[in-house]
C-alpha cells in the first residue's frame, strides 16, 4: 500500500536520512511504486548508482529484491536559472541519457523499463532569495521568463517523443503553465505537489493530467481547510495521485522533519478521511492511477 509518486533518494541520503530503512517500510507496507524524481540534466546515472547503493544496503535479500521492484525513475530538469540560460545545451545532455536508457536491457542493476517519466520540469515563480532555491525576480528578466517557457516546452516536446508522461513543477505559475501546455497539445502526466485551487485543477483536469497531492494538504490553515477539503473531492478518482516530495514537506505530525517515504501514510490517512473511504481502499485507487499512467 501506499505508493509514492515523488520523491528523491539522493537528496534524503544527502540531509542523512537512513534511506534503506525508508525503502524497507514501504516494503513492509506492500507498496507497489515508488518515483525517484530527477531535476537536473545530467543526474540521472549518478541518482541511479546511487539508488543501487542504497538498496543494496538493505540485508534481507527478500526486502532487497522488492525495493529494488518497485523503485522507478524519471529525468528532467528543473527550472534554475543556470539551466534556462543553458537549455539548448542541457536538453540535449538529457535527451542522449533518457534514449541512453531507454534503449539500455539494464539500468544500473534495476533491469529494463524503469525510466518511467520525464521530470520534474516546469515554471517556478516563487519569490523567495533567502530560500533554498534562491529566486530572486530580479533575475527573471523578459529573456529568461521566454527561456524558462522555452525549457518547459521543449521538454513536453522530448517526452511526448519518447512517449513517457511528464511530471510537472508549477509554483505560482499556474497561467503560464498552461499555456506552455497548450501550446506544445502533449497532455500526458502529473501536475505534482499541487499548490493551486479547484478553479485552477479544472484547467488541469480538462485536458486530462493528474494532480498529486503532497503532504502540505496536511496543514492547511484552519481558515482555508474548506478549500482544501472541497479541491479533494473534486478531483476525479481516476485523476488523483499522492506523494511525498521528500525530502521536503513533510506531513503533519511531522511537519518541518526531513520528509520521508515513509511517512506518506499521514497524506493517505488525511485524504482518506476526507473522501470518507478507508487508506487502504485509497492506496488501491492510488495504484490503478499509478499502473495506468505509467503503463506498468
Amino acid at each position: 500500500m501506499f505508493s509514492d509518486t515523488h520523491f528523491h533518494l539522493h537528496h534524503l541520503w544527502e540531509r542523512g536520512l537512513d534511506v534503506p530503512a525508508a525503502l524497507e517500510s514501504m516494503v513492509a507496507r506492500d507498496a507497489c511504486f515508488g518515483l525517484d524524481i530527477g531535476t537536473r540534466c545530467d543526474d540521472l546515472f549518478v541518482r541511479g548508482q546511487k539508488a543501487r547503493e542504497l538498496v543494496d544496503a538493505i540485508g534481507d535479500g527478500s526486502v532487497r529484491e522488492k525495493a529494488a521492484g518497485m523503485l522507478y525513475f524519471s529525468a528532467g530538469i528543473w527550472p534554475a536559472e543556470e539551466a534556462i540560460l543553458d537549455r539548448f545545451n542541457q536538453l540535449k545532455i538529457l535527451q542522449s541519457a533518457m534514449e541512453q536508457v531507454l534503449a539500455a536491457p539494464d539500468f544500473c542493476g534495476f533491469g529494463q523499463g524503469k525510466l518511467v517519466a520525464l521530470g520534474e520540469c516546469g515554471l517556478d515563480h516563487h519569490w523567495n532569495p533567502s530560500g533554498v532555491d534562491n529566486r530572486c525576480e530580479d533575475n527573471f528578466t523578459a529573456e529568461v521568463f521566454h527561456g524558462e517557457e522555452e525549457l518547459f516546452q521543449m521538454q513536453l516536446e522530448l517526452a511526448r517523443s519518447l512517449e513517457l508522461p511528464v511530471i510537472v513543477h508549477s509554483r505560482d505559475a499556474f497561467e503560464g503553465t498552461l499555456d506552455c501546455i497548450k501550446n506544445v497539445g502533449y497532455d500526458r502526466g502529473i501536475i505534482h505537489c499541487y499548490s493551486y485551487g479547484k478553479n485552477e485543477a479544472k484547467g488541469f483536469l480538462d485536458r486530462g493530467w493528474y494532480i498529486s497531492l503532497s503532504g502540505a494538504v496536511t496543514y492547511t490553515k484552519k481558515s482555508r481547510m474548506w478549500e482544501m477539503e472541497e479541491l479533494i473531492r473534486y478531483i476525479p478518482g481516476d485523476r488523483l495521485l499522492l506523494e511525498t516530495d521528500a525530502p521536503y514537506l513533510a506531513p503533519v505530525p511531522h511537519r518541518g522533519a526531513v520528509n520521508s517515504p515513509a511517512l506518506v501514510e499521514h497524506t493517505y490517512n488525511f485524504v482518506a478521511e476526507v473522501l470518507q473511504t478507508t487508506p487502504e481502499a485509497l492506496s488501491m485507487l492510488v495504484d490503478g492511477n499509478v499502473r495506468e499512467l505509467f503503463r506498468l
